[in-house]
């Protein structure tokens, strides 16, 4: 693997169920964390909620998309204001390893430095149906690049869900049937 990676590095099905997807950030690692772990840093590219962190501690993730960037751009139909998602957290070990529940799957965050950066690796395992792999790996690309774009200080130059109404056909055409 490479140490510098695209800026619109795609999710890859590393099995028929698994979407793997990487990011470099800017360090230092526990500036990272901190962007994973904290609600109020979480909510400005992800979802907010508050975690305990402790393996087996609940916690809701909340989704707001339509504030993630101003203009919002055209929220797609079948979304709410919010999403709720009940989770459960299956790996701490700061500030290199997340885990959680996400449904009757999971999703598990490693980080790594690389110098002055941090690789990010998101490993979503257990996403049955092709129709939500298009959408999570689509919603993985584009929260991670507006994680990244955070990070370095800027706004995405594009509204949030006019990008990922565009990445949600891209991953429509590259994941296979």
């Amino acid at each position: 693997m490479t140490d510098i990676l695209p800026p619109n590095a795609h999710g890859k099905l590393v099995e028929p169920t698994t979407l793997f997807i990487q990011r470099l950030l800017p360090g230092p690692i526990e500036r990272v964390w901190s962007f994973l772990t904290e609600s109020d840093l979480r909510r400005r590219w992800l979802a907010s909620g508050d975690m305990e962190m402790k393996v087996g501690a609940p916690f809701t993730l909340i989704w707001r998309n339509s504030e993630l960037t101003n203009p919002p751009g055209s929220r797609p139909e079948g979304f709410g204001e919010e999403h709720r998602l009940e989770s459960r957290i299956l790996a701490c070990e700061p500030p290199n390893k997340l885990a959680f529940a996400w449904g009757e799957g999971e999703v598990s965050i490693a980080l790594e430095d690389k110098g002055a950066k941090v690789l990010l690796s998101v490993t979503h395992l257990r996403i049955v149906e092709r129709s939500s792999r298009v959408m999570i790996g689509a919603g993985w690309h584009a929260h991670l690049d507006l994680l990244v774009t955070r990070m370095e200080g800027g706004e995405l130059a594009t509204p949030y869900w006019d990008y990922w109404s565009a990445l949600r056909q891209d991953y429509e055409r590259r994941l296979p049937m």
